[in-house]
């Protein structure tokens, strides 16, 4: 089976991609995608290129990867910058490489996208020819489910890693306090004076929908986000068109919680709803307050995954402040494929040594949660 490669997923039909897609997964729809490379969030200037992998049959897309060349490590989530530097100074080229995940964003979900696992075993096996023809050092697939994890256990070469992120779940809580209960008495008392810090500040909250929003509200919403990275003397990931395209082509996905004092807004998170998830992305704020970000990112979320019946709330990356909070360990994994035998076995024994750290690390994270201890 030929590999076809497109630079732009505009050519790709959305109900053919989006057909590819199980279940409602907002990262890998096309409308999603798509307006990150049409808003310029992509592209030569960023070190992302479009590559997506494509099979076609009887003019049908049947099995598809969300890929991408890239000539850096910036915004994956998964770190090989130490990889690239060991390749550098053995004089090894590490980059250009091709990378299959949802770009800056940490979320688990499809990566190998196929009608049939059939479909997806064959474009994974011509994925190396692909490499040696274009001198790719290796091809990364990130943050995957148990449908790719089984087809890439089961393809020669690939090396799996271990990571770990932090998700809150609703078990089937009545409302905020429904939750509380849940927790032992010292961690109950510390989130219920959290939330009373903010209010006491006069900081109150309104949640929109993406058809909810004005350009002026996304305007305010971008210099949050914007200002999260320019504290750090970084430049933004996303463009201010990309928070524009996205209202437009999928509003029914976009969720926008906003803190005000008075009448001026003050802070926002922006999220995403699936099927029976709730996903924390992109936070800012324009002033500063005491306990605002725990409220605004992580308590406001779970009222409202509690209120809609929405059973995962993944807040994204980094973990040890959502740990005290309620959101449990959660063992992620993501693939690689090295084209250098040296580099290969070098990464193989880092990636045992580096696994058993991660597994003792979960282990150790799920005994500090707040719950209460139950016989």
């Amino acid at each position: 089976m030929p590999v076809h490669v497109i630079d732009n997923l505009s050519t790709v039909a959305p109900a053919q991609w989006d057909a590819l897609v199980p279940g409602n997964q907002p990262f890998l729809r096309h409308a999603f995608l798509s307006a990150l490379e049409d808003s310029g969030s992509l592209g030569p200037r960023s070190g992302w290129r479009a590559e997506h992998v494509l099979h076609y049959e009887n003019d049908q897309l049947v099995a598809a990867l969300p890929a991408y060349r890239k000539w850096h490590s910036y915004g994956e989530y998964v770190f090989d910058h130490a990889w690239a530097d060991a390749c550098r100074r053995a004089g090894i080229a590490y980059y250009p490489k091709l990378l299959v995940a949802v770009p800056f964003s940490p979320v688990g979900g499809s990566r190998i996208l196929s009608a049939t696992p059939q479909g997806g075993m064959e474009l994974l096996s011509e994925l190396p020819a692909y490499l040696q023809s274009e001198g790719l050092s290796s091809a990364h697939v990130n943050f995957t489910d148990p449908a790719a994890d089984a087809l890439l256990e089961s393809q020669p070469g690939w090396l799996q890693r271990f990571g770990c992120q932090f998700h809150w779940h609703n078990r089937g809580y009545r409302d905020f306090q429904d939750f509380l209960d849940a927790l032992s008495s010292r961690k109950r008392k510390q989130m219920r004076k959290e939330r009373e810090q903010v209010a006491g500040q006069g900081i109150e909250f309104e949640w929109l929908e993406g058809a909810q929003m004005s350009e002026v509200l996304w305007d305010f919403v971008y210099a949050c986000y914007s200002n999260t990275y320019e504290i750090r003397g970084q430049a933004p990931y996303l463009t201010r068109e990309f928070f524009s395209l996205l209202a437009e082509r999928m509003p029914e996905s976009i969720r926008v919680v906003i803190a005000l004092q008075g009448s001026r807004p003050v802070a926002m998170a922006f999220s995403l709803i699936g099927d029976d998830s709730f996903y924390g992305r992109y936070w800012g704020c324009l002033a500063e307050f005491d306990r605002l970000h725990f409220e605004t990112c992580f308590y406001q979320g779970m009222d409202y995954a509690i209120a809609h019946g929405l059973q995962r709330f993944d807040a994204g990356a980094q973990g040890e402040h959502k740990l005290i909070r309620g959101f449990e360990p959660q063992i992620t994994r993501s693939w690689h494929y090295l084209m250098h035998p040296g580099l290969k076995d070098a990464v193989s024994e880092f990636l045992e040594q580096e696994r058993v750290g991660v597994l003792a690390y979960a282990d150790e994270a799920r005994s500090a949660l707040p719950y209460r201890q139950t016989d």
